[in-house]
């Protein structure tokens, strides 16, 4: 089944002669439990795209379905709330909130939906993520691995249809890097969780079942790593 449709989607910045088309008539599919890299040269309009797939940012022209849902055919109420509870979005800099501790981030998806926490499902997603000994303690009290686990438990807590990641090993070590990739494929193929990480590093790519290339705003090439 597919959980991502998007169709002709396109995005143009500006009027006239400082038009800038950051993205041209994009379409593909992603499967449910699937692992996407997209790729592709700086400037090429992959962020772009990620904003556009996560509801951030609105396209010119085109549709983006995320489980059945034409996600731009909603009120911007109802486009925040499906956001915060289908999407995941996971970023290079974390974008935790400073003043509240890493157990209030992460269920903070939560929180702002007026939902009680389940006990024993947050236990287990700490504990995977091995956070249990620091959900009283403040983003600026953490390492940048440890922040970015933060980040994956908040996309995850909602049990979202896509999760979506813009370099989330960008602001690390190589071997926070691995640790944090290791965890984001382990919720792939154990919880199935669909996944879309935008990448520069090849070696992320290669992890995936299939890489998506994109090149001045284009879909240049779709090369499937794992059938």
């Amino acid at each position: 089944m597919d959980i991502l449709k998007v169709e002709n989607l396109s995005k143009v910045y500006g009027k006239g002669e400082n038009q800038v088309h950051a993205l041209k008539d994009i379409s593909f599919t992603v499967k449910k439990g699937e692992f996407v890299a997209i790729i592709g040269p700086s400037g090429s309009g992959k962020s772009t795209l990620l904003h556009l797939l996560g509801g951030v940012d609105k396209p010119s022209t085109g549709k983006v379905y995320v489980d059945q849902t034409d996600m731009y055919a909603l009120g911007e109420t109802q486009l925040a709330v499906f956001r915060r509870r289908q999407i995941g979005l996971i970023y290079q800099f974390y974008n935790l909130i400073p003043v509240l501790t890493v157990e209030e981030n992460i269920t903070l998806p939560l929180l702002l939906d007026g939902h009680k926490v389940n006990k024993e499902e947050f236990r287990t997603l700490v504990e995977t993520l091995n956070l249990e000994h620091r959900l009283k303690h403040l983003p600026n009290q953490l390492s940048g691995g440890q922040q970015q686990r933060v980040s994956i438990g908040r996309a995850l807590i909602n049990h979202p249809a896509i999760i979506l990641a813009d370099e989330p090993t960008g602001n690390l070590d190589s071997q926070n890097s691995k640790e944090i990739m290791d965890m984001l494929v382990m919720f792939n193929k154990r919880f199935n969780q669909t996944l879309i990480v935008i990448t520069h590093d090849e070696r992320i790519a290669l992890q995936a079942d299939r890489i998506i290339t994109i090149e001045d705003g284009r879909l240049e090439k779709v090369e499937v790593i794992r059938p």
